[in-house]
């Protein structure tokens, strides 16, 4: 199994994922992940593996379930939003082993979390693109912001900035407002979910890159028809209201 435990706070994981751990007898994953889970852990062995070692992990899955193991592959957010589904997937087939059954299992993602503590804005068509160039060419990435844009698409961004990343996310500030107005609101939220206080900020595409923002942070920017409704952020869906 590849389960997506959601962001973070244990109240906003599913029942199914809940359920897993009891179904278990082996449980990998990134250790900061692992450690979210730890409550619901009894007598599984435990993989627990550094940022960027992914395929290895994915690796390690399949043989421990190819040696009879029942494994439960951790993800954050949903496992097939820029999660471990994918990777899984494709280790099973390099092994020659797509025969063993797989259950992927769907949790909350950052644009779902971040969307809820800002109100509405993700009520109309919207696009979530990650600004991290680690695996993707940022001229790809480029790319599919300016098409984001002229398509009038409410862009959720994940992986905003880093302390090696500084710059991309004004030369997307810069993009959108070819676009749009320097008033259109913007969402900037912290830890969304996480299981302790997050931080929420609604400012405007002028000014959303003066706040602090890193990789624990999802930007929510809207399109042409969101605004700010008292202390709501709203894409309306157009029912005239």
């Amino acid at each position: 199994m590849v389960v997506g435990i959601g962001p973070g706070d244990p109240q906003h994981m599913t029942e199914r994922a809940r359920e897993v751990w009891a179904e278990v007898d082996t449980v990998a994953g990134y250790k900061t992940y692992i450690n979210l889970i730890r409550p619901f852990l009894t007598s599984q062995t435990i993989t627990a593996t550094g940022m960027r070692q992914e395929v290895e992990r994915c690796r390690a899955v399949v043989r421990l379930a190819s040696a009879g193991h029942k494994v439960a592959l951790v993800s954050s957010g949903d496992a097939g939003v820029y999660g471990m589904a994918g990777i899984l997937i494709e280790c099973l087939a390099e092994a020659g082993r797509l025969d063993i059954p797989l259950e992927v299992i769907p949790g909350v993602t950052a644009a779902n979390a971040a969307a809820s503590l800002l109100g509405a804005p993700l009520m109309h068509d919207f696009a979530v693109i990650s600004l991290s160039d680690l695996l993707t060419p940022w001229e790809t990435i480029l790319k599919r912001v300016r098409l984001a844009a002229e398509g009038d698409f409410v862009l959720a961004i994940y992986n905003p900035k880093s302390t090696g990343r500084t710059e991309h996310i004004e030369i997307v500030r810069q993009i959108l407002l070819e676009y749009r107005s320097p008033q259109t609101p913007v969402g900037i939220v912290r830890e969304a979910l996480r299981g302790h206080e997050s931080s929420v900020r609604v400012t405007t595409l002028a000014e959303f890159t003066k706040a602090e923002i890193d990789m624990l942070t999802t930007v929510i920017i809207g399109n042409s028809h969101t605004r700010v409704i008292g202390p709501y952020l709203v894409t309306p869906r157009g029912y005239g209201v």
